[in-house]
């Protein structure tokens, strides 16, 4: 899949960047809930498996550790885990977030706390968001890790 930031996801997008990692990596948890019902059930194969390669390190990691590192990718920290997604394809990209994301579901990565609320300051965010079609929110999702790292 292609992509390129339009018209109606660039006012999102820099929207997004103004957040702290915190918040950033809230919204991407609630993008993927937003998306998973609609989402393709896997990626091809040239996708997947360099994901999967940086999900598995990930794995190995204490919740601690996952948390930082994927604060670390946002931040586009030098170490290991980001160099490795900094290599990756945007879409693969996108794929280790839905993995994480998945993790998150299951239990092998952490979690987002159950009483966590968004700030206030998300509501404008959280409207454009939702005014975006689907193929619009994907391409939003893989301008935003594409950007990061």
């Amino acid at each position: 899949m292609t992509y390129t930031i339009d018209e109606a996801t660039k006012p999102a997008l820099e929207s997004f960047k103004r957040f702290d990692v915190d918040t950033q990596l809230a919204l991407l948890w609630f993008g993927y809930l937003d998306l998973k019902e609609q989402l393709q059930p896997a990626p091809p194969q040239s996708v997947e498996v360099p994901a999967r390669t940086l999900f598995d390190q990930f794995l190995e990691l204490s919740k601690e550790e996952q948390l930082q590192a994927q604060r670390d990718i946002i931040n586009g920290a030098a170490n290991e885990i980001s160099q490795g997604y900094n290599a990756l394809s945007p879409n693969a990209k996108l794929d280790v977030w839905f993995m994480l994301a998945q993790g998150m579901e299951d239990g092998s990565i952490i979690q987002v706390p159950s009483d966590y609320q968004l700030p206030g300051e998300t509501d404008e965010f959280v409207a454009l968001i939702k005014k975006l079609e689907f193929e619009q929110r994907i391409n939003f999702m893989l301008s935003v890790v594409e950007a990061m790292g």
